[in-house]
């Protein structure tokens, strides 16, 4: 056995060299891929970064649009109502209008149909100063549905004369109310007014 050792010496130092060589060559087709992985990866993390920023600056140029869209209509609104109110209002004074006007002038026209009447209660009251028990009964019945619609006699006798209610076509010396008024004495033609408003001023005495 301690002859065969040197013919084999040789061939051992053939295989640890081989194996050497083996181990000491540097792997270079291993190490290229490797380093590719490590690229392939940091490009993926780029791109990833890319498109947040990206879908970021779109969501927040949406967020404004959508906000700038929202004032816009909200302005119009406003507008629309303003005008709305506007135009109730016009409608509201209008409706006024025309209920004033109206009322104005059937209050005019029943005024003059009250007005022609004024003759029929002067011959009643004449006829009433001469056949008082006679007429009284029908000329009382007359006043008193006239003046449902409102038509109402002045009372003016004894009162400080007002030349917006009567007429003094006769003047008397004296004394007034003792404030230096002219006081009525005496009504010739009884005067009216018609809801309010003087439809024939009367015709009176005076005194002061």
């Amino acid at each position: 056995m301690i002859r065969m050792l040197p013919a084999h010496r040789p061939r051992a130092r053939l295989l640890v060299a081989r194996t050497m060589t083996k181990l000491l060559t540097p792997k270079s087709s291993t190490a290229t891929p490797e380093f590719t992985i490590m690229t392939n990866e940091q490009d993926d993390v780029v791109g990833t970064s890319t498109t947040e920023a990206e879908d970021a600056v779109a969501v927040e140029e949406a967020e404004s649009a959508v906000e700038h869209d929202v004032e816009a209509l909200l302005a119009e609104r406003d507008s629309f109502r303003e005008i709305a109110q506007r135009l109730q209002a016009d409608f509201e004074n209008y409706r006024k209008r025309v209920a004033t006007q109206t009322s104005d002038d059937i209050d005019r026209a029943t005024g003059r149909i009250a007005e022609s009447l004024l003759s029929v209660l002067d011959a009643c009251e004449a006829a009433f100063v001469a056949h008082p028990t006679e007429i009284e009964p029908l000329f009382n019945l007359l006043l008193t549905e006239l003046k449902k619609q409102g038509l109402e006699a002045l009372d003016l006798n004894g009162q400080t004369f007002d030349p917006a209610k009567a007429d003094a076509v006769i003047h008397e010396e004296g004394e007034g109310d003792g404030n230096g008024n002219t006081v009525v004495t005496d009504v010739l033609r009884t005067g009216y007014t018609w809801k309010g408003r003087v439809l024939r001023p009367a015709m009176v005495k005076v005194r002061g």
